[in-house]
């Protein structure tokens, strides 16, 4: 199959070529919220599109989905019918298709800048893994020196449940939460706005196909229930999150807001960029049966990440946003299979649309950290900006930009999009909304 589109944008390195083909939900100006799908600069508009005679050959079920503004209905059909899709619209792109095709595209196709993203996805359920071994251990050395990890973390992929109404598009403002803090040398707590804002680095996941209540995935069936994989950013309130997290974990340090790229790359798409993954190391445990995928081999995906900041500041002077870290995906130390497969295995239900986060990416070396915790020590060593300005924790103003993509030689460059959020002031009352 030619690798090469028609669309002469989708053949530079701008990160959306005919390999890639992203879908995303979107709408422009007099319009209403739609599907599409990213190539080079542009987006094509599924709902328009599936009625056309361009896509007679997809099946009819997938062509109504294709009709909704979400794309819950579309993953639902099952990654074979999905995987069919996306051949037809590689087909369609190639430089080698029929010019009818080219004709009837051309009319269907958005320029990227013009369009105003939304979520993707109705997302039922959220939750978030802690599936990062360096991240779990740089934060543990800052609270239990001793013993940074905990006795079960090379056993089981740990998670908690999140908060789905307050996850938002990219982009989206991000207000500052009130929340009880209490200082070591305070007494007792108090209620104001939190001083330890922070992001995490995070990769998600979409639930493409569920399972039935009572019948967990095993292990090796696990991907076919994944759609894909968005940028995620969970940020938190860590001086919030100190207080309430014992005994039963995190709350409103983390439930004000969490950020998603629009962009949602499917398995598919990232299959030549698959590797094992990188932080289990010789002498650990082996995972227990269950999420031991007899297959073995390649497990982790080889997604470079990196964390950005730029501050009120530093936009003023047309100062280029300052590169905090950058870390691959493939230092995690659980899949996102055997997340599938532990969530599943007392018998919970997963949903179509549901996102299940890494948790914080961090890799082995200095620069690699995915959050301001890490980085400046929990504040105490302030990072020091282009500016001038130092960091502890994120300051009104602040914008974070996470961004995603896949390279490898002989292969084109794959984008998973951006995923930006700025902090604002809290609200004057001791209720944050966003």
């Amino acid at each position: 199959m030619s690798g090469k589109s028609w669309l002469e944008s989708a053949n530079g390195d701008g990160g959306f070529p005919l390999q890639n083909l992203p879908f995303c939900a979107f709408q422009v100006r007099g319009g209403g919220q739609r599907l599409g799908v990213g190539i080079g600069d542009s987006i094509l508009d599924l709902a328009r599109l599936a009625q056309s005679e361009a896509m007679s050959g997809v099946p009819v079920d997938v062509r109504e989905a294709c009709m909704e503004p979400t794309l819950n209905r579309l993953m639902a059909c099952g990654s074979e019918k999905t995987r069919r899709l996306r051949g037809a619209l590689m087909r369609m792109f190639r430089d080698d298709a029929p010019q009818s095709n080219v004709d009837r595209l051309k009319p269907l196709l958005q320029p990227m800048r013009a369009a105003e993203f939304c979520i993707p996805v109705v997302i039922g359920d959220y939750t978030d893994f802690y599936a990062s071994i360096h991240h779990a251990t740089n934060v543990g050395k800052l609270f239990r020196p001793d013993q940074p990890l905990l006795p079960n973390y090379k056993f089981i992929p740990i998670g908690y449940h999140g908060r789905a109404s307050s996850i938002v598009v990219s982009g989206t403002a991000v207000k500052r939460p009130h929340g009880q803090t209490k200082p070591a040398s305070a007494d007792v707590p108090t209620l104001g706005p939190s001083t330890q804002m922070d992001y995490e680095l995070e990769l998600g996941a979409y639930i493409g196909t569920g399972n039935s209540l009572g019948n967990p995935i095993e292990i090796d069936e696990a991907e076919q229930h994944i759609f894909g994989v968005s940028l995620v950013n969970d940020w938190s309130a860590r001086d919030i999150q100190a207080w309430e997290y014992q005994p039963l974990g995190p709350f409103l340090g983390k439930s004000f807001a969490t950020s998603v790229s629009p962009w949602v790359v499917t398995m598919d798409a990232l299959t030549p960029y698959r590797v094992p993954l990188a932080a289990r190391a010789e002498g650990d445990p082996m995972p227990l049966p269950y999420l031991a995928p007899k297959n073995g081999g390649e497990q982790g995906i080889d997604v470079q990440l990196e964390v950005y900041l730029t501050t009120r500041k530093m936009r003023d002077a047309r100062l280029d946003p300052a590169r905090l870290s950058g870390v691959s995906a493939k230092e995690l130390y659980w899949s996102f299979a055997q997340m599938v497969a532990h969530h599943t295995s007392n018998g919970c239900n997963l949903r179509t649309g549901d996102l299940l986060a890494s948790g914080t990416i961090s890799g082995p070396q200095p620069g690699s950290q995915g959050s301001l915790l890490e980085i400046t020590r929990r504040g105490a060593d302030p990072l020091k900006l282009p500016s001038g300005e130092e960091r502890g924790f994120l300051e009104d103003g602040d914008e974070i930009t996470f961004r995603g993509f896949c390279e490898r030689e002989g292969l084109p460059r794959i984008s998973v999009g951006e995923c930006k959020g700025m902090i604002i002031p809290a609200s004057l009352s001791n209720r944050a909304v966003i």
